[in-house]
């Protein structure tokens, strides 16, 4: 077994996070207001490019640990 090239670890977690970042995004304008926090779609976009960035460092990161641990046993 040769394990998952860093190539297609970056692409897997890319698509994961943006797939995240829209979900984020829809339920941060369906949930902000219902909890009386009213700001520009803007802010949101950017709140999200910001967890998106985390959120994307995170997942690769941790798919090449999964990944280094797999090899090695």
């Amino acid at each position: 077994m040769t394990g998952q090239s860093k190539k297609h670890s970056v692409l897997e977690s890319l698509t994961n996070v943006i797939i995240g970042y829209l979900i984020a995004l829809l339920s941060q304008l369906i949930v902000f207001p219902l909890y009386g926090i009213h700001i520009p779609l803007s802010t949101n976009l950017w709140i999200g490019i910001w967890f998106t960035a985390s959120s994307l460092i995170r997942s690769y990161l941790l798919r090449r640990v999964y990944n280094k641990l797999t090899l090695e046993t």
